[in-house]
């Protein structure tokens, strides 16, 4: 099929969505390593490891200060997980193929992408989890966060799946915004209690989200 008629996003979808995703056991072999690399350079510490679930479709929602955040932050999840990742980032050289062997899939932040979200609530419901970043994007170079979106919470409140809240310290100090690679330092991860969505009576899902994004925003900033 041509891409002519199609737009550079819809091309870079097709392309990422095409990729192949690592098997789970090469992963699962990669797991140690990337983990002792983690606590050797950034002395990682992880906390609160006893709230994730073993099985059943979940949501993980956590702040986003670098690159590494997504790599970090599964590795005490040894499950199959899939990432939303901004669809652009698929272009780039080398960081955008190892996001799609590590089975990342992308999506429009400009504007809705229903594929997406469909791909996204089949994959919940069978009983997956994925990591979901709420601010779209890095955070400040200080590390606070910017606004959530709501589409965590939506997704959730659709799939009827959990939320687990995942705070990130320490990553923008190791590798800011202003630098090509990441440095020495510090990061700790803070895996918090499962977050439940709970619509109101007559509330309409969207506002629920909105409400819901907001307690998960304060759950997750409250460990920076």
């Amino acid at each position: 099929m041509s891409d002519r008629g199609t737009s550079p996003n819809q091309r870079t979808t097709a392309r990422a969505e095409a990729g192949e995703v690592l098997p789970q056991w090469a992963i699962e072999l990669a797991r140690p390593l990337v983990g002792f690399i983690s606590r050797l350079f950034w002395q990682l510490q992880q906390k609160g490891t006893e709230n994730i679930p073993l099985n059943g479709g979940l949501i993980i929602a956590s702040n986003h200060q670098a690159y590494l955040d997504p790599f970090l932050l599964s590795l005490p999840i040894k499950r199959p997980i899939r990432f939303l990742a901004w669809n652009v980032a698929f272009e780039w050289p080398l960081v955008g193929k190892l996001m799609s062997l590590l089975g990342a899939w992308p999506l429009q932040l400009e504007g809705s992408d229903p594929a997406a979200i469909r791909r996204s609530l089949q994959w919940l419901r069978d009983g997956g989890a994925m990591v979901i970043f709420p601010e779209g994007q890095r955070a400040r170079p200080d590390g606070s966060m910017l606004r959530f979106k709501a589409g965590a919470a939506r997704i959730a409140l659709e799939a009827g799946v959990p939320i687990l809240p995942v705070t990130i310290r320490g990553a923008s100090r190791v590798w800011p915004s202003t630098r090509w690679f990441p440095r020495p330092g510090e990061i700790e991860i803070i895996y918090h209690p499962l977050h439940h969505i709970a619509q109101r009576p007559g509330e309409e899902p969207r506002a629920c989200a909105l409400r819901e994004s907001e307690k998960l925003a304060a759950v997750i900033g409250s460990a920076l």
